[in-house]
This record gives structure tokens, sequence and C-alpha cells, in this order.
């Protein structure tokens, strides 16, 4: 086995190539186990992955020389060579080129950093015609702050208020190397923001009542939507889980919001965890604090247990999965 192993490698056209590219994709499969990615910094995790470029174009050339579908048939290897073409140009264009066209057209910069917590800070963006951006409260971008030490990495954040001709505000925990850094940022700050990004917005409602439940750090795209999703007096709910009133982040803004809005603001702490019994969110509990729930969309945000617990909790309190809308802050 060695033996031909090895000859494959060393005297067949461009398999070289392709065993590199398999041990990279091997490569992208390891640190994508959660045992692994538990143990590795999110912007080492993000590299990782852009290996898989590297991979495809390692492989390409060995599909042209080795595979039968291409060796003699000129037609299949025109056309598969028109589609990486087409998405390598998809990559280049949505990558690179829109995000720097993008810092040109809008020349977006760090206008103010505040303290909204204990390692909690909200960055205000500023720039210009920031509204032709086409971003909606509950979506994010991956943020790229030009100082020495930042700017090699592109993060995602979630806008934490609603976006304007004018302004863009994140809010971000510290939870990390990269985001324990953005608290020193300086006004006048340069920043490329590639996006926006999700699906997590007003689009995806379809009932009449609504309510926003978040955990943690989920508040952010959550106090966003609190603010702008057109709802009637009654309609909206917030529900905020936290560890303890000292983790609640905005509390005087969604206080604020809930008055102009004649929206309700819940809270429900407790302590952290992942066991299920330990979590205050359950399906008695939600259906105590709102006794028509089943009729609500839900929109969901916070970290991965939370999420998917209170996934399992809105389905035994009567929510049809088709309107429980959830986004998770995890990699």
């Amino acid at each position: 086995v060695i033996g031909q192993t090895s000859a494959f490698i060393t005297t067949y056209k461009d398999v070289l190539m392709a065993t590199v590219a398999l041990g990279l994709l091997v490569l992208v499969g390891i640190v994508s186990a959660r045992a692994a990615r538990r143990r590795l910094r999110y912007e080492t995790w993000h590299f990782i992955h852009l290996y898989t470029y590297l991979a495809v174009a390692l492989a390409f050339s060995h599909q042209f020389a080795n595979g039968a579908e291409f060796m003699f048939n000129r037609p299949a290897r025109v056309l598969w060579s028109a589609m990486y073409l087409a998405v390598g140009a998809s990559l280049l264009w949505y990558r690179l080129l829109m995000p720097i066209s993008q810092a040109f057209r809008h020349r977006l910069e760090v206008v103010q950093v505040k303290q909204e917590g204990p390692g909690t800070i909200s960055i205000w963006i500023t720039g210009h015609r920031l509204d032709k951006l086409g971003a909606e409260p509950g979506q994010f971008f991956r943020w790229r702050f030009l100082t020495r030490d930042l700017w090699w990495a592109a993060n995602p954040y979630s806008l934490s208020a609603a976006p304007t001709a004018e302004y863009l505000r994140i809010t971000v925990k510290d939870l990390g190397e990269h985001s324990g850094q953005l608290a020193g940022l300086r006004p006048g700050t340069k920043v490329i923001a590639e996006g926006p990004f999700g699906a997590f917005t007003s689009a995806r409602r379809s009932r009449r009542k609504v309510l926003l439940l978040a955990g943690g750090v989920g508040i952010t795209p959550i106090r966003a939507l609190f603010e702008s999703l057109p709802a009637s007096v009654g309609e909206l709910t917030l529900l905020y889980r936290t560890h303890g009133p000292a983790d609640v982040v905005f509390g005087t803004e969604l206080e604020w919001i809930a008055k102009q809005r004649g929206a309700r603001l819940l809270y429900v702490f407790g302590p952290r965890g992942r066991g299920r019994r330990r979590d205050p969110i359950d399906a008695a509990e939600l259906t105590r604090k709102i006794p028509d729930l089943a009729e609500h969309d839900v929109y969901l945000c916070g970290p991965a247990g939370l999420t998917d617990h209170a996934r399992e909790q809105l389905r035994r309190a009567g929510v049809p999965a088709k309107h429980i809308h959830h986004e998770t802050f995890a990699f």
C-alpha cells in the first residue's frame, strides 16, 4: 500500500496536488469538530477555513488530468472551467472588491466607544450615506478595524440599534482577544464593513403578535428589532434572560422603548449553565407569562445552549417551528 501510494503521488499527473488538497480538507473537517472549535480562537478557526480555497484550486487541474469525464471531453472541460471562473469571480467580488468599494464609498470610522456594563461596550460608527448599505435591524456585518493590532481580523457583530443614514451601532461583550481589544478603539479609527448579512429581520414575521426572546449578549440584534419591528400597542413583548440584574445591557433604553411603543418588557434571571434544570425558561413559565404565546411569532437569539433549549420549550408551548426565528451566537 505504501509503495503504490508513493507511486501514485510521485508519478501520476497532478496527484500530488490533489493529495495536498485532500489533506487541507481533512484539516478543515477536524477543526470544525465541536471539541476542536472550543479550543481555537475565532480568528484561527476562520483562517484555517480559508485554506478550502487553496484545496479547491489544487484539485482543479487533477480533475482535468485524470477525470474520465474530462480527459477526452472538450465541452465538459469548457463548461466546468466556466463554472469555476464564475464562482471565482463571485468570491473575488463579494469577499474583496465589494468591501473595498464600500470602504471608499461610505468612509466608515469610529465616532464613539461607550461602556454599557461590565465587559460590554457599544461602538458608534459614522460614514457617508449609510442608508445605501441596505442594512436592516437584526443583521450583522463582518467588521475590520484598521488599527495596528486589529486590521488583519474581520469579525461578525450584529447591529444593536436600527441603522440610520448617519450612524451604525454594534455592541460587543468581552469574550475573547479580539472583542477585548475593541474597548481601546479611539474616535477616528477607520473601519471596513463586509455585509450586511443575515435573515434575522422583520421580513420573516407572519403573525401580528411578536415575542422577542434574548439571552445574554443575544440582546444586541433583539434590541434593534425591539426598536423598529412594526407593532401596535400590546402586540410586542421582549423577554430578556440574564444571570442577574447586573448583567442587563441597555436597561434604560429598553424601558424607554417599551414605554414609547406600549410594549411589554420582561426579565428572567437565573444562573448560567447549559443544564436544562438550571435554566429558568420552560414551557409552563413562558405560557404563564404570555398566555397566548402559541399565537406569536418568536425571534430568539443567544448562546447555543440557551437557544436550543428555548426552541424546544417554545415547541412544547405550542409555537409551530415555522414561527420560531432564531440566531445563535456561536461558531
